[in-house]
């Protein structure tokens, strides 16, 4: 469990409404603020801070083996074949909320990351999220609920384009498809502000 000195939703901001689809090289990336109303975001942000059975995890940085700055917890979908035995299965809010984002999306999602950003000092460093399991062009969908986060994204060879700034408020979704992930790279970065946690779920659809 996850214990906060306070609990005060009501300062969460859920952005100024409506789709937006970007117009960059390279790239399939849309934003849509509002996708779930302030009551939904509010439920699902309290649920899954409170319920979730959160980790730290190492990762190799240079040299050395550091701990992550920030926690996560990995689902997949049981009913999957090929699906990793011993990966809990989503709970009834994942799925609710996986099958809101399908049905907008045309899309289908086996698997969901979710990070959880404490505060200023959690973020996640450049990277992308190609994988093998994932195949060569990913589809990536990401819920935020809970704290606003700067979001960006630069490109991997052309170093002439600036870098895009995506503010991710309470309750918006954010697609990354086609050759996204192929040629950007996204960042979460760290902020002295005094903030409240934001919770990042990641769909994706993982090939067995």
């Amino acid at each position: 469990m996850i214990l906060t000195l306070f609990d005060d939703t009501e300062i969460f901001s859920t952005g100024t409404g409506g789709k937006k689809i970007f117009d960059l090289p390279d790239a399939d990336v849309m934003l849509i603020d509002r996708f779930f109303n302030k009551d939904e975001s509010d439920c699902y942000y309290r649920n899954l801070l409170q319920q979730t059975h959160w980790r730290e995890y190492e990762m190799p940085m240079y040299d050395k083996i550091v701990t992550a700055p920030r926690m996560i917890a990995w689902f997949e979908d049981k009913q999957d074949t090929g699906s990793e035995t011993a990966m809990p299965e989503l709970s009834d809010d994942l799925k609710t909320i996986r099958l809101r984002v399908e049905n907008e999306l045309n899309a289908k999602f086996n698997a969901v990351l979710l990070n959880l950003y404490r505060n200023g000092n959690d973020s996640v460093a450049w990277h992308c999220d190609h994988t093998g399991k994932s195949g060569p062009n990913p589809i990536i969908a990401s819920v935020t609920f809970g704290e606003t986060r700067i979001f960006r994204l630069r490109h991997k060879t052309r170093k002439e384009l600036p870098w895009v700034e995506i503010p991710l408020h309470h309750g918006s979704l954010l697609l990354m498809a086609g050759k996204t992930n192929n040629f950007w790279e996204h960042q979460i970065p760290k902020t002295t502000k005094k903030i409240l946690p934001r919770i990042n779920l990641t769909f994706r659809q993982l090939n067995r």
